[in-house]
């Protein structure tokens, strides 16, 4: 497996958990995962092939779903064995790619209204997912006691006080070009 292949681990810590098919770990990296990872149709099904091929999933038949037979893939041993050995790399790839700071560093383009308006926009932005993180939060509370549940518990705790980091910039940088 390419060990730039993220999505790889990705799907295979979702099915760790249960298992998936395509479209229900699609589901799953759109709800809480889609505030630190994204992933598309068009990466989930071609790497759901190739670790199928390496022996790190394998598919499972489960009904038709409409006129369509429903696929669920299954984490095999060889897959878990991926995700522990991952698990425990001391190297990490930490990236961080946000458009609005690339428009805002080339900002002095444009006028500063426009500055402004994109950093409202993030700020708007930020607001809404912070919404969403505190309802998961309050959701996580009770269920700490689920060791799963504590690992969700404290991404989410992460994402909060980012995001909280994040407002408190935006209201800085709107002083500054105010």
């Amino acid at each position: 497996m390419a060990k730039d292949r993220k999505i790889d681990m990705v799907i295979l810590g979702l099915l760790s958990h249960e298992d998936l098919t395509g479209y229900d770990i699609k589901k799953r990296i759109d709800g809480a995962i889609s505030f630190f990872w994204k992933g598309s149709f068009g990466s989930i099904y071609p790497a759901l092939s190739i670790m199928e091929e390496e022996g790190l999933v394998k598919r499972k038949k489960a009904g038709n779903s409409g006129s369509r037979e429903k696929i669920l893939y299954h984490i095999t041993d060889r897959g878990h064995e991926a995700l522990k050995t991952w698990l425990n790399e001391e190297k990490t790839s930490n990236d961080l790619k946000y458009e609005t700071l690339l428009k805002l560093y080339f900002g002095g383009a444009e006028r500063k209204e426009v500055t402004l308006h994109n950093i409202e926009i993030f700020e708007e932005n930020v607001r809404s997912d912070l919404a969403v993180l505190k309802t998961y939060k309050d959701n996580l509370e009770g269920s700490r006691d689920n060791e799963d549940h504590m690992y969700y518990y404290l991404t989410v705790l992460f994402g909060i006080e980012t995001y909280e980091a994040y407002l408190k910039w935006c209201s800085k940088a709107k002083k500054i070009l105010g």
